[in-house]
């Protein structure tokens, strides 16, 4: 695959247009999704392009609102399919309201033939605030399958310390960055070792703190672990938790955005940090059966609804329902 920059790539007889700005690794998820989506139908000879529409682009995908609205604009035909993949609501999962959910519903009714959210938590939260897209359709992320996955991953062991992680890309508040503070103080670090990857406001005084990474060592640092840890606060479809999951890790999550559908009975919720400690424990005792109940989408079978809307009439139930639970 050509490495995609923020800039622009043509592809003579392409077929299907992903208008996105791609950055280099370390990325945030819709980045890496993106990424594994675009390599998925390079595989199966689709020819592509970035942040263009050509005369023979018969399928564009605009993702959410990262991509350059005037080039959407000037180079739009009413005959090449527009696919507008959205998230969020960005005002709920940011905590801030800079008008750039009411940007994204615009160039949606302005170009949309149809709308792919990535869980119900986002299509009905939207709903919710009076937004309703064109023909939306849920359909999940899912992990490059060639780098995240639990082969060789160092087996669990009871009479050994617990290693837990968390992963975030982003120190915005909402990520979770008070819950992880809470137990890096409230822990007992005789029974626990704790890896915390990514952006965080604080610092930690128990908790190992590293730099984001590329995935291909993330994958390595989350085969290396037990449980995986995330309370971030109304993100509609998180992939370090789905990477996590895919590196067969049981997972602790807040009962809040999409964490419940990607979850499933893989792991447990919490409300509140102070819950966390005693179902760390009772994840110890379960660890076998969460682990088995491991179910995630792939990217081939991803890439085939995204196909199906992309280039058909999106007709079909965006996913089986053992796949998105509500």
């Amino acid at each position: 695959m050509q490495m995609l920059a923020s800039g622009f790539h043509k592809v003579p007889d392409a077929e299907i247009s992903f208008f996105h700005n791609f950055m280099p690794a370390p990325t945030g998820g819709g980045h890496q999704f993106l990424h594994g989506l675009w390599r998925e139908f390079e595989k199966r000879g689709i020819k592509l392009e970035n942040n263009s529409i050509s005369r023979t682009t018969r399928a564009c995908l605009f993702n959410s609102f990262n991509f350059d609205l005037k080039q959407l604009r000037r180079l739009h035909r009413p005959d090449c399919r527009m696919i507008h993949r959205v998230d969020g609501p960005l005002a709920v999962y940011r905590g801030v309201d800079d008008g750039t959910d009411d940007r994204i519903f615009a160039a949606n009714r302005e170009f949309a033939d149809a709308t792919i959210f990535q869980s119900r938590y986002s299509l009905m939260k939207h709903h919710e605030l009076k937004f309703d897209f064109v023909k939306p359709v849920v359909i999940p992320n899912a992990t490059d399958p060639l780098v995240f996955h639990a082969r060789g991953r160092l087996p669990f062991s009871k009479k050994s310390k617990i290693k837990l992680i968390s992963v975030s890309w982003s120190d915005n508040v909402n990520k979770g960055a008070p819950v992880y503070q809470w137990l890096d103080e409230h822990l007992d670090w005789g029974k626990y070792e704790y890896t915390f990857v990514g952006r965080s406001p604080f610092i930690f005084k128990h908790i190992r703190a590293l730099a984001p990474v590329t995935s291909e060592e993330l994958a390595k640092i989350l085969r290396q672990h037990d449980i995986f840890i995330t309370a971030s606060r109304n993100d509609p479809c998180s992939n370090a938790l789905i990477e996590a999951l895919a590196c067969g890790l049981p997972a602790l999550y807040l009962n809040s955005g999409g964490h419940p559908e990607i979850v499933g009975q893989a792991g447990h919720f919490f409300e509140t940090a102070e819950g966390i400690p005693a179902l760390i424990d009772r994840t110890i005792l379960e660890y076998e059966s969460l682990q088995a109940a491991i179910k995630l989408p792939s990217i081939s079978d991803v890439a085939d609804r995204y196909l199906e809307i992309l280039l058909g009439d999106g007709s079909r139930p965006s996913m089986p329902e053992n796949v998105l639970r509500g």
